[in-house]
């Protein structure tokens, strides 16, 4: 049970960290500008889920503790990896430990014990206000709770909420961050995993991004997110040192003095960390002489993956992308709130330019094989600053993400005018009325696009059938009319047309608007509109590059 928990919930959280990296990168001031925080955390996750993911089915929880163990030490990154891959081998080693299936509330505050302990081993000179500061509250509420006799769900959703509050604390502990106005990157990559666990374990998983909290987490994160208000740091004066030198090593002697090279370490810079068990480490140190730290260690076995980062560009790197949001944000707080704006998504640069010609503020990137998600359509939403937002989803796929983006907006008055195509887009955007109502303008492109007939082509990833039983192979290529496989065949031009040529027959229409996808060139498109043209010289061909990736050929008729 304990290893099916794990295996079933780590990947989760693992994504959850990956979905944050940028948002925790940009915190990041101590103890150098070393601002890839959230990217090295992530990293070692994902080795951590790569190894365990790995492993047999009927694996153990001492067999999944061993590949934590190790995914998390190969695959450390930075400062904040290797701690993070120290703080995962004492809670999985404790947890290999239980005697008891699944762990209780005792287990898990042992195997928190057991990562507080094996964490501060690995730092030479731990610091309050960062990453371990938040293990160790955290596993001293643990401890508090266990005593009580509380049952595990309890004792999850409360060592939650400890977190963020640990995280919240940290510039009280921590000078830099509080000059910074920042809480510890660290820390609140820490808190992020533990919430993306515990969320995977109780079962309230949505989509990733979407993670439904209690009301203490969320009182809890708020007074982070009050913490965390980024500032330009132009006057960072830089470390000592310059170069961040990190790599795995493997000792030759089974007597390799490991407190002889911390302390050697020690004397060519600082942050010095070198973690594992003979005859496989992992060695991090700030320096500014990487060549000698790693000809020191070459003399003492062998050394590979070396990564060696200069922090003082990086520095550079984190100001100038915190300068850009920064001038973004006060650029949309400065325009004036509009009272109607509209959100759409698209699957292609070419779509997108032409929505956003049409009047669309806000486009989405997306479609039938990357849809959006529901928190991705209601941060369209809120980036409108409006007082009523219309959703196109442009795909049957996305409306329902739509739709729960609408209903979970509090910042303004929002609706969805269900699109299932770029091209029914179009033609709602052309009937709008800027100074209508929500109401009156939903009803009024609703009614719009229910005229508009659409087609694509593509190409048949498996064997399957279509609409009329004709057997269809992959690699053929298929015409689709309102989502109906019709036509089956080689070529895209001939597919096309017979397309046309069928929705012309079961009902005329006046205009084709017809966009070419990323993998039909220009020569082929203008020699497809033209065949067209001939096929149907009394029908109005509207053509255009929608750059959609997979459909060389998007078209709807009016």
């Amino acid at each position: 049970m304990i290893a099916t928990t794990i295996r079933a919930c780590f990947p989760v959280a693992a994504q959850v960290v990956a979905d944050k990296a940028e948002e925790i990168n940009k915190l990041n001031v101590f103890p150098v500008p070393d601002g890839d925080t959230g990217t090295n955390m992530s990293l070692t996750l994902q080795t951590v889920v790569a190894e365990v993911e790995a492993l047999p089915t009927d694996a153990t929880t001492a067999d999944i503790a061993h590949a934590i163990t190790h995914g998390s030490l190969m695959g450390a990154r930075g400062n904040s990896g290797v701690i993070t891959s120290q703080i995962l081998r004492g809670v999985a080693e404790g947890l290999a430990m239980s005697k008891n299936d699944p762990a209780t509330s005792a287990d898990i505050a042992a195997a928190l014990r057991n990562g507080v302990k094996v964490a501060f081993k690995a730092v030479r000179k731990p610091v309050e206000g960062t990453i371990l500061t938040v293990l160790r509250d955290v596993s001293a509420r643990a401890d508090q709770l266990e005593k009580q006799k509380v049952s595990v769900e309890e004792l999850l959703d409360a060592i939650v909420v400890e977190a963020y509050e640990s995280v919240a604390r940290t510039p009280e502990l921590l000078p830099v961050l509080k000059e910074n106005g920042v809480v510890d990157s660290g820390a609140y990559g820490l808190a992020t995993l533990i919430e993306g666990f515990v969320n995977a374990y109780e079962g309230k998983v949505g989509e990733v991004s979407d993670f439904k909290t209690t009301v203490s987490t969320d009182e809890a994160k708020a007074s982070v997110v009050n913490v965390v208000d980024i500032e330009i740091n132009d006057d960072w004066t830089g470390s000592e040192f310059k170069y961040c030198t990190e790599f795995l090593f493997h000792a030759e002697s089974s007597d390799f003095d490991e407190e002889a090279n911390l302390r050697y370490l020690a004397s060519m810079g600082d942050c010095e960390l070198l973690v594992g068990a003979n005859p496989d480490y992992k060695i991090h140190v700030h320096t500014n002489r990487p060549d000698r730290v790693l000809r020191h260690m070459l003399h003492r076995g062998q050394i590979f993956n070396v990564f060696v980062h200069n922090m003082d560009l990086e520095a550079q790197e984190r100001t100038e992308s915190i300068r850009a949001d920064k001038e973004s944000e006060a650029g949309a707080q400065a325009a004036p709130r509009k009272d109607l704006a509209f959100v759409a998504v698209a699957a292609g640069p070419g779509q997108a330019e032409i929505l956003t010609s049409l009047g669309v503020d806000v486009v989405v990137s997306g479609g039938q094989t990357m849809n959006p998600s529901t928190a991705d359509i209601l941060k369209a939403i809120e980036q409108c600053n409006a007082n009523q937002v219309i959703v196109l989803p442009d795909n049957g796929n996305i409306r329902m993400a739509a739709e729960a983006a609408v209903a979970a907006c509090d910042s303004c008055r929002a609706a969805v005018v269900p699109t299932k195509t770029v091209l029914q887009a179009f033609t709602a955007m052309f009937v709008v009325d800027a100074t209508g109502t929500l109401e009156d303008n939903v009803e009024a492109m609703t009614e719009a696009i229910a005229d508009v007939r659409g087609g694509e082509v593509t190409t048949a990833v498996r064997d399957s059938q279509a609409a009329d039983g004709t057997p269809i192979h992959a690699g053929d290529v298929m015409g689709i009319e309102d989502d109906a496989i019709t036509v089956v065949g080689s070529d895209v031009q001939e597919v096309t047309i017979e397309v046309i040529n069928r929705m012309q027959d079961a009902e005329e229409g006046d205009t084709l608007t017809i966009l070419a996808g990323a993998d039909l060139d220009d020569e082929a498109f203008e020699t497809l509109v033209a065949a067209i043209e001939e096929a149907q010289p009394d029908l109005e061909v509207d053509a255009h590059r929608g750059e959609q990736p997979l459909y060389p050929v998007v078209f709807s008729i009016e």
